[in-house]
Parts: structure tokens; sequence; C-alpha cells
């Protein structure tokens, strides 16, 4: 059974709305989620989820407020929370007492796409490991076989395979680039690979999924949750539709 994974922004459409729709992410089938911490420069992500940064912070979300949050469901959310941010606010957190509260809430894993494996190698690895987090890193088309197999060796959870070599919600993401997920399926990784960017559908979803063990749906999801009023009924037919 290949593994859903769907990513939101905290603190959208409004700011107390995390809780309830990591609810509905669970109760619809997903089988994990990706929590995005909202920040002013969000670099690899497109319009609309840059959109949605923007209006969360406006909001009034903080890291603060997001771990208050998942502790309200730290018993009744049980399907795999990853929290996806970018490495500032988290240094400015404090990365140790960072990773010390994501255990606190139940997070399982965070994914941090402008970490250096480097700086994890040599200064957050161990402190990873201390509070049993994983840590995902990402590969695209480009990424050479070498550099591919050692960010698998460094990640655990999944390898998150970005599609193309694009912002999150591109229309033009190439999908179904046979020769890219021909190589990540011929190179006997240590981890199930993850392909993201550019998902909208259930064929897309069983298109990028047939020689990978799961997809990550997010820009087409928070569209839905920037874009209606009724965002709970279209939220969850559409999971469920994926599914």
């Amino acid at each position: 059974m290949k593994k859903l994974n769907i990513y939101f922004t905290a603190g959208v459409p409004k700011l107390d709305d995390t809780v309830k729709i990591a609810r509905l992410i669970q109760e619809s089938g997903a089988d994990m989620m990706e929590i995005g911490i909202p920040y002013s420069d969000p670099v690899a992500d497109g319009p609309v989820i840059q959109e949605a940064h923007s209006l969360a912070l406006k909001n009034g979300m903080s890291i603060k407020k997001l771990f208050e949050q998942l502790a309200e469901i730290k018993d009744s959310v049980t399907i795999p929370k990853i929290l996806m941010g970018y490495l500032n606010p988290v240094l400015q957190f404090g990365f140790e007492n960072f990773c010390q509260k994501c255990a606190e809430v139940g997070v399982s894993g965070l994914i941090i796409p402008d970490l250096p494996p480097v700086a994890f190698e040599q200064q957050y690895g161990e402190i990873l490991k201390k509070y049993n987090l994983n840590l995902t890193f990402l590969v695209t088309p480009e990424t050479s076989e070498e550099r591919i197999q050692y960010l698998d060796s460094l990640s655990s959870g999944f390898l998150y395979a970005v599609s193309s070599s694009s912002t999150t919600g591109n229309d033009n993401a190439v999908l179904k680039n046979e020769k890219y997920l021909n190589r990540l399926a011929s190179l006997n990784l240590t981890n199930p690979v993850f392909i993201g960017f550019g998902i909208k559908n259930k064929s897309d979803f069983e298109n990028v999924t047939e020689q990978a063990q799961g997809g990550i749906i997010g820009t087409a999801f928070v569209k839905i949750l920037l874009e209606n009023e009724d965002w709970e009924a279209k939220g969850s037919a559409f999971i469920k539709g994926i599914k």
C-alpha cells in the first residue's frame, strides 16, 4: 500500500485551525502529515504556499503557538506528524530546545530543506538522535547517484524525492520523470522514497508511486484551505479521493 503524506501550513486559514486540520487529515485516511512552520522567506515554495506562510504569520502563528496546538492532539492524532521548516527560525528557538519540544508533543520527524548535510553530521545529528527524531533530506533529478546515496544514509523515516527542479505547486513540474524514478528505484536505498512537488490528484499520485513508496501532496491541499469557506468538507473529500 502506497503511503499518502499530506502537507499543510500551520495557522491557516485561521490561527486555531491547525488542530482541526490535523484531525481531518487523519480521519480522511492519510498515512502521515507534514506541518509547515510559517517563515517569511520560504525559498523552496511556490506562490500558494508562500501565500499560506504569509497569512499564517499575519494570523500570529509562531513555533511556540504551534507546539501548544500539537500538545492538544498528541494522543488523539496518532499518524506520524512531521514538521517542515527552515533552519533560521529553528535556530532562533534553539535547536535542542526545539527537538525536545517536538519529542514532548509527539512529532516523529523533521524536514529542514536548508540544513546543510555537513552541519547535520557535525552538529545536529546527535541531538536529533537523542530525542528520537527522524530527519529527511531532499533529492532532485539533478542530484548525482553518489549524493543520493549519501543523503539517503543521513536520512531516516523516508527520502524526499522532489519530482522536478521547481518550487512546490509548479504547474510545469514533470511528474512522470521515468528516468529519474527508475534511477531512484535501482539504487537499493535504505529509506522508502516519497515523491513530492506537483501531485494534484489520484492519477498523479498513482503515477509517481508506481516505483516509489509514497507521495506528498501540499499545494493542492493548501489551495483548498485558502480558497474555500467549506474547506473541511472539500479537504476531506480530496484526501479520500486520492486514497
